[in-house]
């Protein structure tokens, strides 16, 4: 299976041109559109580590959130707890990586004859992609240490993505000891429930979403427009 997580939007000819790429080059593999509307490298991360873990392993995740496409950054395989990630080296791996208990990485050496200079996604990281999908490994690579992440936040305190609700997914993974504490979001107290109908109609509360991450949200109501929140806004338990 093949997942793709992006950044182009649900529209336009570029989820179709990766997908074509992906049937072409792996006939017969699963293709998945898992998140066409990731953030930024960094806080896309954190959801894309919260994600894969929803998956078997030897699932591959194309990952293109690559605002430096035709730049100097490196093209990276990650190959972390039996899953694979194809992706720049921006940060958008590092989280995956920082939180697998086994992990190593590759550099991806080879080019196709034809490479755009800003559609490294179709070009460079579906073909490859694609045979990893087939095990497929005779392509040229190089093992490499990779991105530091000794010291990359397992976790990040802060909003790192909207769903179509306008609910606020932050970078933290529940914990136990975080049932009943209130959450310090944009100046404002926000209290814990379960689940939506503990509260009353337009009341924020923060819950344990089904990704195991800490949640804001409104019943009935959006928690973007209703808190002023947006991507990158900090979070903090009140001791």
């Amino acid at each position: 299976m093949i997942l793709l997580f992006t950044d182009f939007g649900p529209a336009g000819p570029y989820l179709g041109q990766m997908e074509a790429v992906l049937r072409l080059n792996a006939p017969g593999v699963d293709v998945i559109h898992l998140v066409s509307d990731a953030p930024a490298p960094v806080p896309a991360g954190y959801l894309l580590a919260a994600l894969c873990r929803q998956f078997p392993e030897g699932c591959v995740f194309l990952c293109v959130v690559d605002p430096g496409v035709g730049g100097d950054r490196q093209a990276l395989v990650l190959e972390a707890d039996g899953r694979w990630f194809v992706g720049p080296d921006n940060g958008l791996l590092n989280t995956v990586a920082a939180q697998a208990e086994r992990k190593h990485w590759l550099r991806c050496d080879w080019r196709p004859e034809r490479l755009s200079a800003s559609f490294h996604g179709r070009d460079l990281f579906a073909p490859v992609a694609a045979r990893i999908a087939k095990r497929d490994f005779g392509w040229a690579h190089q093992p490499v240490e990779g991105p530091d992440t000794a010291f990359w936040p397992a976790d990040r305190a802060s909003i790192v993505y909207f769903d179509h609700y306008g609910n606020a997914l932050t970078g933290l993974r529940y914990r136990c000891e975080l049932a009943g504490r209130v959450l310090l979001v944009n100046d404002r107290q926000v209290r814990h429930a379960e689940v939506f109908c503990a509260v009353d109609p337009g009341t924020a509360f923060w819950y344990r979403n089904s990704l195991d991450l800490v949640e804001v949200a409104v019943n009935q109501g959006r928690a973007d427009q209703a808190l002023s929140l947006a991507v990158g806004d900090s979070v903090l338990f009140v001791p």
